[in-house]
């Protein structure tokens, strides 16, 4: 393995897709007549098809969970910190499935997808996706494996939100429902955070109305600002103090609007880059299924009566410093399971880092995601056959 790859990545990855021609019924009332799923997967199924993991991505990430596609390739994938041999979710032990949500841009079937009925890219007129229509179509990408059930779905931030879905939605399918710095719904504030990035893009002139692939130009400003307010809310106060306090970049004012302070230079490259990697159309789509997500609203808004009928048990983690999805949000999660009378387990984790802390290697929370995650590798018969 080259020198840049640990031993404990998984290494070379190749992304897979499988294609749907079973017509989706969409929760919105329409329906996508095909489509295409695409997924990675680490590790080995065993022989008893009891080892098997869900990975549910958050907004801005893919299928691309671990590993490199290529020697030429130096960025893993979004969760290397926590995929792979002898990580938290141990690929030595586990085998591990990452799928990309309907609607995104990164190869299941979405805006950029060309529309069998006009032969031309979707753009605008992809349906609107819920975080119900993932799962279901995540539950039969799961039969095309060939797994009736899984050990675990995992999921941080909008992950976490699918994992709660799975399990009310398949409570059969899945022994462990891992909820990472999520929430059971948008509080208004972050909706609104969410309607002020739909409008930098919708008002963009290169938006033309979702199509602008047609005219060969990307809504890049547009784009670009919606990105630089996401990550903002994605960092703490803690976290920007430390990281550029009010450090200047030339060392002094310029009395100007150019950028002065590192945060500013910061914030801008990570909206340039986000911009030649993702579609603005997708961002439309994925911040609406933020906004829609809200299980108790199909049980009379009482969360508890939602959880009811799931069999899974629960670990919740929080973090301390995260205020898009805060730890009081997780402990409505808590709460309302308890009062279902489910066996749940939670942890708030202090860190400063705000919600971006589940992706990174922080010792406390890697700790007691491996402990858990052992418990259910230890429960599991047959890992080694």
């Amino acid at each position: 393995m080259p020198e840049f790859i640990a031993e404990n990545s998984v290494g070379i990855v190749t992304s897979k897709h499988h294609h749907f021609d079973t017509p989706l019924e969409l929760e919105s009332g329409r329906t996508l007549l095909e489509y295409d799923i695409a997924y990675e997967t680490y590790g080995e199924l065993n022989s008893t098809k009891s080892n098997a993991i869900l990975i549910c991505h958050a907004l801005s990430s893919d299928h691309h969970a671990a590993g490199y596609y290529s020697l030429n390739d130096k960025k893993p994938g979004w969760w290397e910190n926590h995929i792979g041999p002898n990580k938290p979710i141990d690929t030595n032990k586990f085998f591990v499935v990452c799928t990309n949500t309907l609607g995104h841009c990164k190869g299941s079937t979405g805006p950029k997808s060309i529309n069998p009925e006009t032969d031309k890219p979707y753009g605008p007129d992809f349906p609107i996706v819920s975080v119900k229509d993932w799962v279901k179509s995540q539950a039969r990408l799961a039969k095309v494996l060939n797994i009736d059930k899984w050990n675990a779905v995992i999921g941080g931030s909008l992950g976490g939100m699918q994992v709660m879905q799975w399990a009310i939605d398949y409570p059969d399918q899945l022994n462990h429902a891992v909820i990472i710095a999520a929430a059971s719904k948008l509080s208004a504030q972050n909706i609104a955070f969410n309607e002020v990035a739909r409008q930098a893009i919708l008002s963009d002139p290169e938006f033309h109305k979702g199509h602008y692939y047609e005219h060969g130009v990307v809504p890049r400003r547009g784009l670009m600002l919606a990105r630089m307010l996401g990550h903002i809310t994605y960092l703490s106060d803690d976290a920007m103090r430390a990281k550029f306090g009010r450090e200047l970049r030339e060392g002094k004012l310029n009395y100007g609007f150019d950028v002065e302070f590192q945060v500013e230079s910061y914030l801008r490259y990570q909206g340039k880059s986000f911009v030649d990697r993702f579609d603005a159309n997708s961002y439309l789509l994925m911040t609406k299924a933020l906004d829609y997500f809200d299980p108790a609203s199909h049980f009379n808004d009482d969360l508890s009566l939602a959880f009811r009928k799931t069999k899974a048990k629960f670990f919740i983690i929080s973090f301390s410093s995260d205020w898009r999805f805060s730890p009081e949000r997780s402990l409505e999660i808590l709460k309302s399971l308890t009062d279902a009378g489910k066996n749940v387990t939670y942890v708030s984790v202090e860190a400063d880092q705000g919600h971006d802390a589940f992706l990174l290697p922080i010792p406390f929370y890697q700790d007691i995601f491996s402990a858990y995650m052992k418990r259910i590798s230890n429960i599991t018969p047959s890992l080694c056959q």
